[in-house]
């Protein structure tokens, strides 16, 4: 059976809100944990449902064998990378689906908002390992 890495961000490779993002999280994760792939991979069609891959608005953070999306997804990530960051994390306290009504407001004008690339981000010689395709 293949292995994979214990926590796994896949996120919108063409959305410029959503690589910035990633680079958010490659410097505030200092223990480097995490790991990145663009729901336009190939990871992201090995181990996300066809539902999860074609859906470009939600963040999936794979944790530890369970997938979490959305606002759910980014608070925990919030509180995974830590420091002064993890307050924000009070916000699970929420009901989801008043959480995630904010996230897909965003969602839906982040390309806009933010941009959109023609292709999917490519990492940088120092990223490298920490991408998966």
């Amino acid at each position: 059976m293949e292995s994979f890495p214990k926590r796994i961000v896949f996120f919108d490779g063409v959305c410029g809100l959503c690589n910035k993002t990633v680079d958010f999280l490659i410097r505030t994760d200092r223990g480097h944990k995490l790991r990145f792939a663009p729901l336009q991979g190939y990871t992201a069609k090995r181990l996300l449902t066809k539902i999860q891959v074609e859906n470009l608005d939600t963040v999936v953070y794979y944790r530890d064998g369970k997938y979490l999306v959305s606002s759910t997804a980014v608070l925990r990530l919030l509180l995974d990378v830590g420091g002064l960051w993890k307050i924000l994390s009070i916000f699970l306290i929420l009901p989801a689906f008043v959480r995630n009504a904010v996230y897909y407001f965003i969602a839906k004008r982040r390309y806009g908002w933010f941009g959109k690339s023609d292709t999917c981000r490519i990492p940088t010689a120092d990223e490298k390992h920490l991408f998966l395709d």
